[in-house]
């Protein structure tokens, strides 16, 4: 089977959407609704975004948080892309559980694929960005400790199935200045990011190499439709998110090992953005990676 260059999704890339209240009160005395919409960025062989990136905003009264208000902005969004030339998404990502039917109804019939995802860190970037530098300065801003909202219950980590489990899997770093040429390996399922800007060249990113033998192949593709967030070490485990809440078990790790984890991912948080990576492979030898995915630590909103 021949490698999907990662390059291929410059052709249509994704959009990731977040419509939800903002910290903002309207003259109204009702809090600000906003829907954000950003393109994936294309990850280029030297790791960094490949074109512009889309982004598109709209206001919504808190009066018409509807699906249909939700749809004709879609189209809105849809239009003005293909006026500059940028074409139709393939997926649309919304990562908010409780905003997942409005956004399902509004898509339907717009030719939009709806994938339930947290693996919208273009997204997440963006808001963080608005939360710094944009509604401080809006008029209404709520500043000030607000009410935190109910802790999530956190699945438990399930193993995965036996169909998506390898044989084994091992621990793996690689320096940031490797991973910049990602785009440019054999790879059946892959996913990067755009590496983050003015890092070390020599940080190392944290992450696991999962080897399955003949069955490499297949086991990439199902996680594939996983959507793959974030690596994490829940006491002596460690756990796969992925998708809008699921967790995964990997494996069980030692103290020393769980520790060392840790280091190696507070330090990928500090220095390269929370770069961690996924690989599968047919085994330890091949230069070939069935599935490789760039994964980031961050906060989902």
């Amino acid at each position: 089977m021949m490698a999907t260059p990662v390059t291929g999704q410059a052709l249509a890339p994704d959009w990731e959407l977040d419509f939800y209240s903002r910290p903002i009160l309207d003259p109204d005395g009702k809090k600000r609704w906003e829907l954000l919409i950003c393109s994936t960025p294309v990850v280029g062989p030297d790791g960094r975004q490949l074109g512009a990136e889309f982004r598109w905003l709209r206001a919504c009264p808190a009066t018409s948080v509807n699906s249909i208000w939700l749809r004709e902005a879609l189209e809105q969004a849809l239009a003005e892309a293909e006026a500059a030339g940028l074409g139709m998404p393939r997926r649309l990502r919304c990562w908010r559980a409780s905003m997942r039917t409005m956004v399902q109804r509004a898509a339907e019939g717009l030719g939009l694929e709806l994938v339930p995802s947290r693996r919208t860190y273009a997204l997440v970037n963006w808001l963080q960005e608005r939360e710094r530098e944009v509604y401080p300065g809006e008029e209404g801003f709520l500043a000030g400790p607000l009410a935190p909202p109910p802790a999530a219950i956190r699945p438990v980590p399930v193993p995965l199935p036996e169909a998506a489990r390898g044989q084994s899997w091992t621990w793996a770093s690689l320096p940031l200045e490797v991973l910049a040429g990602a785009g440019g390996w054999e790879a059946g399922f892959a996913s990067l990011v755009p590496l983050p800007e003015g890092a070390d060249p020599q940080a190392l990113v944290p992450g696991i190499r999962l080897f399955g033998a003949g069955r490499a192949l297949a086991i990439a593709g199902w996680l594939a439709g996983l959507e793959p967030v974030r690596l994490e070490i829940e006491a002596d485990r460690l756990v796969l998110e992925a998708g809008l809440e699921d967790r995964w078990l990997l494996g069980g790790l030692s103290r020393e090992e769980a520790e060392a984890a840790n280091v190696a991912f507070a330090a990928a948080r500090e220095q390269v953005g929370g770069l961690q990576f996924l690989a599968v492979q047919g085994s330890e030898s091949d230069q070939r990676f069935e599935g490789l995915w760039l994964l980031r630590d961050l906060p989902d909103a």
